[in-house]
């Protein structure tokens, strides 16, 4: 059973002391509903009216054990009611209701574990090209941090290696999960649990010992990055090729947010272009988008493919465009 709120736990037991009170009237005293609500109500406060009749001697003994055990109990619920909503703890319980309520509705989306830079770089991304996710850490401060520019963030404020926040986060839904926590020993726990949990799920882990990348993989994980590793390479690359990797970094950072490189499978495509050559493929209800790559059966890339592929089940092809050339073209083959 759900746990109650202290804001309806104590209104329930002020309501159960009214309806003893008034039940109690009616039935001794043989009062109207109306007459007995504020016989109650007077005797509870201690105001002190003037009776609307008075009382037999058996009304009097309800009375004095009403007065007795009501007083104390109703003063009390009252107080703790009062504090509940003065302190916050009521705006703090439906914010965190709000937020379950969109978690259950989440569907399709990522997980990032570990919200720390790596997961916060992360998120900004997923941001930026409009993909819903869930940030989950255990470390208020990270979160926290976040939410002062991003108020609309999804978050589970726990620990990601309990399968329980998992399952929270939607885990059986998700389409992806992004490992980022400091530790690689947490990040392997993470991925065997979500990899059981959602065998299909693609998992992508974060590693800062060589000796761990074999390991996540045996886990679970599709792709395992070590960001220390990806660094050193970028800034050599560019210092060698300076150029190419600006325009990389523009095209797959936040700064590009009008370009974009999507894949496209063999299964989304509609039924009368599949099978065909990749200048079939490109030429049906042409949107402005290029081919870049298609990766094969076997998963290896092919970059700038000759219009004469032939595109079979299992592979997919690559595309390069704006925005709205990407939009039209995922409408196109129903992704969206």
């Amino acid at each position: 059973m759900k746990k109650l709120s202290p804001l309806v736990y104590w209104f329930i037991v002020i309501l159960l002391i009214n309806i003893i009170g008034v039940a109690g009237f009616m039935l001794i005293e043989k009062l109207s509903f109306l007459n007995a609500l504020y016989m109650t109500v007077i005797t509870i406060t201690t105001i002190g009216y003037m009776e609307v009749k008075p009382l037999s001697d058996a009304g009097r003994v309800f009375n004095i054990i009403f007065i007795i055990t009501s007083f104390a109990t109703f003063t009390y619920a009252l107080a703790r009611l009062t504090r509940y909503i003065a302190s916050g703890e009521m705006a703090f319980y439906f914010k965190n209701r709000k937020l379950m309520q969109i978690l259950q509705q989440m569907n399709n989306h990522v997980i990032v574990c570990g919200f720390g830079r790596n997961g916060q770089q992360a998120a900004n991304t997923l941001k930026a090209h409009k993909v819903p996710f869930v940030a989950i850490d255990y470390r208020e401060h990270n979160i926290d941090e976040y939410l002062q520019n991003n108020p609309d963030l999804v978050y589970v404020k726990a620990d990601a290696t309990n399968d329980d926040v998992l399952v929270k986060a939607g885990i059986k839904k998700a389409k992806g999960l992004i490992c980022a926590l400091p530790t690689d020993a947490d990040n392997v726990f993470i991925v065997l649990s979500a990899r059981s949990l959602n065998p299909s799920i693609q998992i992508i882990s974060r590693a800062s010992q060589a000796s761990s990348v074999q390991k996540l993989k045996k886990a679970g994980a599709n792709n395992v990055i070590m960001p220390d590793k990806i660094g050193g390479t970028h800034m050599a690359t560019l210092v060698t090729k300076p150029d190419v990797v600006e325009f990389i970094d523009y095209i797959s950072g936040e700064e590009g947010e009008s370009i974009n490189i999507e894949t496209v499978a063999y299964e989304k495509l509609p039924p009368e272009i599949r099978d065909t050559s990749l200048k079939v493929i490109m030429a049906w209800k042409k949107t402005g988008v290029n081919c870049i790559g298609i990766k094969d059966k076997e998963g290896k890339f092919i970059i700038n493919p000759p219009s004469e592929t032939h595109i079979s089940e299992g592979m997919k092809v690559i595309v390069l465009g704006n925005r709205s050339q990407i939009n039209e073209m995922k409408h196109n083959v129903g992704e969206e």
